[in-house]
Formats: C-alpha cells, sequence, structure tokens
C-alpha cells in the first residue's frame, strides 16, 4: 500500500448502494440503544428475576455495552466501501492513514461478513416463535422489534460488497 490521492478513473458509488450502506449503519441502533438501557440498570422488557438471572450488572454490563459500541462501528464500516474515507483511510489512523486499503480485502472481509450476518442474524426474523420465559409480553414483542432491523444488516451489507466490487473492476482496480 503506498500513500495516494483519491482515484479520479473511479466512477461514483451508484445511489441505491449509498442508501443501502446507510441503512445497513442504521439496522444496529434499535437493538444496541436497548442493550445499552440493560447496561444501565434498566430491566427493559426483562422481569426483574430475568434481568437478576442474565447478569447484566458488573462485567455483563461492560459486555454488553462492548458488543453494542462494536456491533455499530462495524456497521459503520460499510459506509467506508462508498465514501472516499474507504479509498484512502484517513490519516489520523496510524501506520495505515494516507494509504490505499488492498480492495481485495475489503471485498473478502465484507464479503465473509455478510455472510456470517445472515447466518447468525435471520434468527431474529423468528423472535416470537420462541419463547422468552425471563421477560414481560410487552417486553417481548418491543425486543422483538427492536433486534428485527438486525436481520437486514448481511444482506445490505453484501448488496454494498456487490456494488463495492463492480465499481471497482469497471475502474480497474
Amino acid at each position: 500500500m503506498t500513500t495516494s490521492q483519491l482515484d479520479p478513473a473511479l466512477p461514483s458509488p451508484p445511489r441505491w448502494a449509498v442508501r443501502a450502506a446507510h441503512a445497513a449503519a442504521l439496522v444496529t441502533l434499535p437493538s444496541g440503544i436497548w442493550r445499552l438501557l440493560l447496561a444501565t440498570g434498566f430491566t427493559a422488557g426483562y422481569t426483574e428475576a430475568g434481568y437478576e438471572a442474565m447478569g447484566f450488572t458488573g462485567w455483563g454490563a461492560v459486555y454488553v455495552l462492548g458488543l453494542s459500541i462494536a456491533g455499530e462501528l462495524l456497521a459503520l464500516l460499510t459506509l467506508g466501501m462508498v465514501r472516499p474515507w474507504g479509498e484512502v483511510l484517513p490519516r489520523w489512523i496510524p501506520l495505515a492513514g494516507g494509504r490505499r486499503p488492498d480492495q481485495r480485502a475489503v471485498t473478502v472481509a465484507a464479503g465473509l461478513g455478510a455472510g456470517a450476518l445472515t447466518l447468525l442474524l435471520t434468527q431474529f426474523a423468528f423472535w416470537w416463535a420462541f419463547p422468552h420465559p425471563n421477560m414481560t409480553p410487552l417486553g417481548n414483542t418491543v425486543a422483538g422489534f427492536l433486534y428485527l432491523p438486525l436481520v437486514a444488516w448481511g444482506p445490505l451489507l453484501a448488496a454494498v460488497t456487490i456494488a463495492h466490487h463492480r465499481r471497482r473492476c469497471v475502474a480497474g482496480a
């Protein structure tokens, strides 16, 4: 990787891919905010006993907080495939700033991520098919709706990855 400027031969990303990238960054927010409530001591739909049993205090709160932050940061990386900072990394990034990322590595990592997310998160489409005895009926419904957008994360990332790859192939990069 060498220090470089934006490639003027690279076509702009399609409008639909930009929208899909923004949507991918947003679908993690509802469940992340819900987990933040859990980490700060709100039962957020759990019964008191269920909240205690899930261990959302102490290190459990740190885990839930970390999961929310990591999920949102990973989702925000999708924007790099449609924004200039994904073409040439920002200078403030240690050791890599000002350089172009290896686009094959970006495509492979994003493709694997899209597949993994699709496999892992599709289960949330079936939230209501499984009992959640530690939750109140209203809490179960609300949590189901807050986690439902995650089902779209993998397919949105896949679509943006394909658009990114096609755009790179057209430019010959």
